[in-house]
């Protein structure tokens, strides 16, 4: 398995991670209306990155594109951050990491490991 596939897996799981953590808070606001804009953000962006992580382990070309574009969330995550009153170093660890994600995805070998139709 490619390193750029593994570094996509683990950020996937800091993806889920964090909706996990999320989730009083979107339950919290389902008590008061049934339908809220925060819950829909999250449950699109559970439902797309557990599709996408499972492409990814079954090795289909699809993931390619769609695993590019959930780690393009890592763009706002990081102006989001600048922006944010956090320590003045966490912004640029983001968008390091998001460099290699990136990085990472475009190599060939990902093009080769994802090859099933």
């Amino acid at each position: 398995m490619p390193g750029g596939i593994r570094l996509f897996l683990l950020y996937a799981l800091l993806i889920l991670v964090g909706i996990g953590l999320s989730m009083r808070t979107v339950v919290d606001q389902a008590i008061s209306a049934p339908i809220s804009p925060l819950g829909i953000i999250v449950m699109v962006l559970l439902a797309y990155t557990i599709f996408t992580t499972t492409l990814v382990l079954q090795r289909k070309q699809a993931a390619r594109g769609l695993a590019i574009g959930l780690a393009s969330l890592v763009i706002p995550a990081v102006v989001l951050l600048a922006t944010s009153p956090v320590h003045p170093a966490t912004p640029f660890f983001v968008a390091a990491f998001g460099v290699l994600l990136f990085r990472g995805l475009l190599r060939p070998e990902v093009r080769d490991y994802l090859s099933e139709p």
